[in-house]
């Protein structure tokens, strides 16, 4: 482990003369790096940065999965029930919102199977709010070890989103389950929907937690600044209503487009449309059109977000220990 943090080392360095006593004032040396040139040791030559950080990653990817497990861990240390409270947490949210929302104040009136279609939602959101919440504190709160070695800066915000990826696979599972338990696991070509998705919200976070996080350790209200988006998001999706409501209110206008075009909506509507049945088979007017299609678009979007997001994180790295 000591090797695979030393042995990539960014730094310069200038070799000093030495008088013939062996020995230099302060003065001397001052001249002397003044006339010094600085020679790069370490970091490599490739031009193309993006693919240079990939390599980088890639060649630590053990220290990667550490840093996976350490937030793991940290997350639950102490507690008695541990990872179980991966389980109890989404359960006890999905069983608020079915009582509150579905029950009392009646939405499932128009939402049939409104628990499988809210948790599907949940689960969809939850990837999302987790990786940029986790990933734009994630340089600051692993200052001790970003201060001391080096290594690719990238990797904190990746931890954050394997983290992140565990618990939505338990999620997930949990969802699976409830289909099946009540009859309504969907056996179509639907449930491919839920690639094109998870794709889109992973590629996202990892993007806006990479220019986030960055910005983070310069501005640190980035983080509660995100806390507050997030809220907003969550009841800007279709989450605990549906997509067909907010298209009756608001028609086929420009705001109907940015409501929908909106990624974490396209997101959630692919959830939907790959986990919940209605009862049956959802008419068209649940859905936008093209789906599919928009999804895709939207990943090619997030792409290029995330490239560019990667260019401001490597062009403000350098700063981040004396930041911190």
């Amino acid at each position: 482990m000591l090797r695979m943090l030393f042995e990539r080392q960014d730094y310069t360095w200038v070799t000093l003369p030495v008088t013939s006593e062996g020995n230099m004032t302060a003065q001397d040396r001052f001249d002397a790096l003044s006339h010094e040139p600085l020679q790069s040791v370490g970091g490599g030559t490739n031009k193309i940065q993006f693919f240079a950080s990939v390599r980088d990653i890639f060649d630590n990817r053990a220290l990667l999965d550490l840093l996976i497990r350490r937030d793991l861990k940290a997350k639950y240390k102490d507690s008695a029930l541990g990872f179980l409270w991966t389980l109890i947490k989404p359960l006890t949210q999905l069983l608020i919102y079915w009582l509150i929302l579905g029950k009392v104040l009646q939405a499932e009136r128009n939402i049939p199977e409104f628990a499988i279609y809210i948790f599907a939602g949940l689960t969809a959101y939850g990837l999302f709010s987790e990786i940029l919440s986790s990933g734009t504190s994630s340089i600051v709160s692993s200052s001790g070890l970003i201060k001391k070695v080096y290594l690719p800066r990238e990797i904190f915000p990746l931890a954050a989103i394997g983290s992140a990826l565990f618990n939505f696979v338990v999620q997930f599972a949990i969802l699976v389950a409830a289909t099946i338990l009540i009859g309504s696991f969907p056996l179509s070509w639907r449930i491919l929907y839920i690639i094109p998705a998870v794709l889109l919200l992973v590629i996202l976070g990892l993007g806006l937690s990479l220019l986030l996080s960055a910005i983070n350790v310069y501005l640190r209200d980035i983080k509660y600044l995100v806390e507050v988006a997030t809220m907003v998001l969550m009841w800007a999706s279709p989450i605990v209503y549906s997509w067909s409501m907010v298209h009756r209110i608001l028609g086929d206008g420009i705001g109907m487009a940015l409501y929908t075009n909106n990624p974490i909506t396209l997101a959630v509507l692919g959830f939907h449309k790959a986990m919940w049945t209605g009862g049956g088979e959802p008419t068209a007017q649940e859905y936008p059109d093209n789906l599919m299609l928009s999804l895709w678009v939207a990943i090619g979007i997030s792409t290029l977000i995330t490239l560019v997001s990667h260019a401001v994180f490597r062009k403000l790295q350098g700063n981040f220990a004396q930041m911190l």
